[in-house]
């Protein structure tokens, strides 16, 4: 069952290793990432920022949605994160389970992205992939931790 979604560039480090791990219920962080999930040393240096007794899976897009449609994660109670919101976009696609939220934690800055927050950008290109899922009913919110309140945002109007 998947808990939480969200979009970090850095993918895994302390804030979501310490404070978003624990306010979610997870027991499972699927790190969605065709870069890292082909990098053995990224992938060791994730090992270790991973949160004691927290089981960590690093795939590729294609792979993560396999898993997830198969079954194989309903066992877990699993936090997803990704490293872009294409990245989210692609995953979200192609899952048959209906995820009916995503975080936006964090983007990698960029001279095209217009700036939601001081930690999340949007390009063109996003707008286009977040107006889509939101379409299909899903919300989106940028919420750094989970102490901070949500914030919402719409696509749909533009």
């Amino acid at each position: 069952m998947i808990n939480f979604f969200r979009v970090d560039h850095r993918l895994l480090h302390g804030q979501v290793a310490q404070a978003w791990y624990g306010a979610t219920g997870a027991n499972c962080i699927l790190i969605a990432n065709d870069e890292v999930a082909g990098d053995q040393l990224r992938k060791n240096v994730m090992k270790l920022a991973k949160p004691a007794g927290a089981k960590l899976v690093i795939q590729s897009i294609a792979k993560s949605a396999n898993s997830i449609n198969s079954g194989v994660t309903d066992k877990y109670h699993v936090f997803v994160v990704v490293a872009s919101i294409h990245d989210a976009y692609r995953l979200l696609q192609k899952l048959t389970v209906n995820i009916k939220e995503l975080n936006l934690g964090g983007t990698s800055p960029s001279a095209e992205a217009e700036s939601l927050s001081a930690a999340v950008g949007v390009t063109p290109q996003d707008r286009k992939d977040l107006r889509k899922l939101q379409e299909k009913g899903m919300e989106i919110f940028i919420q750094q931790v989970p102490s901070e309140a949500k914030k919402v945002v719409n696509f749909r109007k533009e």
